[in-house]
């Protein structure tokens, strides 16, 4: 595969299945999402293919032959062209990108049910913009992707979304098109400012980045880029789009928005904050490591009042992304390591959790965690796979959430140890949080169990009736009464059948809908994710030896 182009391979297959589906006739129901998964597991392949040729260690500069680099000039006169490469930071994001968008694929077969092409061109859309960013070496070519992912997720949001989609689309929206404006007066900036230096006009950020720019100038402009990259992180105070897009995404949306989309801001500030402007980026750091800090709290902080579960994930992304910018910024192999594998294990990990909220939400039509209680009992296997994901994504030791955010820990105690204190803090907020959901939603008492009299989470509500049916004194366990499920104190009495005689031991009955465990479609999407949060738990080299190089080149311009 010497001349083959495999990075526009993996870029455009999904834009070849976005163009099938759409000349499909209308009439088709099974071919749209058979288009869908071909095109998309084919760019999965590829992906693996060039993670496996690819060595860390070539050279990734611009007058050069690169391995892994497609170009073509467009235009001399305005130096435009079209310049594709990867390195160690891109390789590993572009292999997550093509599997989760792969796993969306799976996801969405039977659970979209109306405007199933729109639905898959959407997704196929998407896909090409994401590996477009992660890919693209000239400016231009990046900003074009970049705004290509926007409006198809801003489509999945708004159209395919809950009750209040329209409202949180437009959110989404804004934000992220003010944040790209910005950017692209950045990028106008940069442009002309080489020019008037060299005399030469060109997009090639691999060139660009050899340009001497003021210190003024460079203050501006890398804050032009840093709120484009910030709002897609989302860096506190600009993540308030965050929890609406999730909340009213369907379930595929919000994989691919945690898993991916937010990993675009901190690939943006390695490839161009920190090389285009090394200035400014040792001016602006501390401002950034602060405000990452109180991410990582605040996020941690709020998702412990979250009565939905898919606002508690998501406000715990805030938290997640917190570490990333703090590893980037701390200009430390050790944190840049760390945030790597943070962006890794955010991606399998609040992927599979968003996924596990999507297919209970499949069966109840409602994300309240109020609403559940016992679910360990009726679904085990469901119940496995909650718990191998949360002690994953609170950072238990041996599962890949703990490997980048120790790793920035040990960094920022390196840089300040009071600010490693509170780093280190969110570990606990982190298990609250987390673990009290699972602890309701999982192992809570069901709604159609019956409460012990010596049951301390009993309301006053469920004490008066036990005593008004006489139990607790004597042997008696009285007829099934209306109780909460230790989650909620809302009562649905329809489905409790009280005895004419309270003292009469009932028949049994089943009370409540009985759900089934995972289906094979279900088990299939979450299953690899699982592999990968254990495997790169417990042996993340790989992930360093592909990633370092490319980190050092960043870091020897602040020696």
């Amino acid at each position: 595969m010497v001349n083959f182009p495999i990075l526009s391979a993996i870029t455009f297959l999904p834009l070849v299945g976005a163009l099938i589906i759409f000349f499909l006739p209308r009439a088709s129901v099974g071919l749209p999402r058979m288009a869908a998964l071909i095109t998309s597991a084919l760019s999965c392949v590829f992906s693996v293919v060039m993670l496996i040729q690819f060595d860390p260690n070539a050279p990734f500069a611009a007058d050069q032959f690169v391995p892994f680099q497609e170009k073509i000039t467009w235009s001399t006169d305005i130096g435009l062209s079209y310049f594709m490469g990867v390195d160690g930071i891109a390789v590993p994001l572009i292999v997550l990108t093509t599997a989760l968008s792969l796993i969306s694929v799976i996801w969405s077969w039977d659970t979209v049910r109306q405007k199933q092409r729109e639905y898959f061109i959407a997704i196929l859309l998407l896909e090409t913009g994401m590996l477009g960013v992660f890919m693209a070496l000239d400016l231009f070519l990046f900003y074009i992707f970049w705004e290509l992912m926007l409006i198809p997720m801003a489509l999945l949001i708004g159209v395919w979304g809950s009750s209040n989609r329209v409202y949180a689309a437009v959110k989404f929206f804004l934000y992220t098109l003010f944040g790209s404006l910005l950017m692209l007066v950045g990028i106008v900036a940069t442009y002309q400012s080489y020019f008037n230096q060299t005399g030469e006009r060109t997009l090639n950020v691999l060139q660009l980045q050899h340009g001497t720019y003021g210190a003024t100038f460079q203050f501006w402009v890398f804050a032009a880029f840093l709120i484009a990259f910030a709002v897609k992180v989302p860096m506190f105070p600009v993540h308030t789009w965050l929890p609406d897009a999730h909340t009213e995404a369907p379930t595929a949306a919000s994989v691919l928005l945690a898993a991916v989309m937010l990993k675009m801001g901190g690939y943006g500030m390695l490839r161009y904050n920190l090389t285009l402007f090394p200035d400014a980026t040792r001016v602006w750091a501390p401002w950034i490591i602060g405000l990452s800090v109180i991410a990582i709290l605040y996020g941690a902080l709020v998702a412990l009042l979250q009565p939905d579960m898919k606002r508690l994930v998501a406000y715990s992304s805030v938290s997640h992304m917190g570490f990333v910018t703090l590893g980037i910024f701390l200009l430390d192999l050790t944190g840049m390591d760390g945030s790597m594998m943070v962006m890794l294990a955010h991606g399998f990990n609040t992927g599979a959790l968003f996924l596990l909220v999507g297919m209970i939400y499949e069966r109840a039509h409602t994300r309240q965690i109020s609403a559940f209680g016992g679910l360990a009992s009726k679904m085990p296997l469901y119940a496995a796979y909650w718990v191998l994901f949360m002690f994953a994504s609170i950072g238990l030791p041996g599962l890949s959430g703990f490997v980048g955010e120790f790793l920035v820990a040990v960094a920022t105690w390196r840089y300040n140890p009071l600010l490693a204190f509170f780093t280190f803090s969110v570990v606990i907020f982190a298990a609250w949080y987390l673990i009290w959901m699972v602890q309701r939603v999982i192992f809570g008492r069901g709604h159609d169990e019956l409460p012990e009299p010596g049951d301390t989470a009993l309301t006053a509500e469920e004490r008066a009736m036990l005593a008004a049916a006489g139990i607790g004194r004597g042997h008696g366990h009285g007829a099934p009464l209306p109780v909460s499920g230790g989650s909620t104190d809302s009562v649905d009495p329809s489905v409790y059948v009280p005895a004419d005689n309270p003292l009469e031991e009932p028949e049994p009955a089943s009370h409540g809908p009985i759900w089934g465990d995972l289906t094979w479609k279900e088990g299939l999407t979450l299953f690899p994710l699982a592999v990968a949060t254990i495997v790169f738990g417990v042996f993340p080299g790989p992930v360093f030896h592909i990633a370092e190089p490319a980190f050092q080149r960043i870091l020897a311009l602040y020696q």
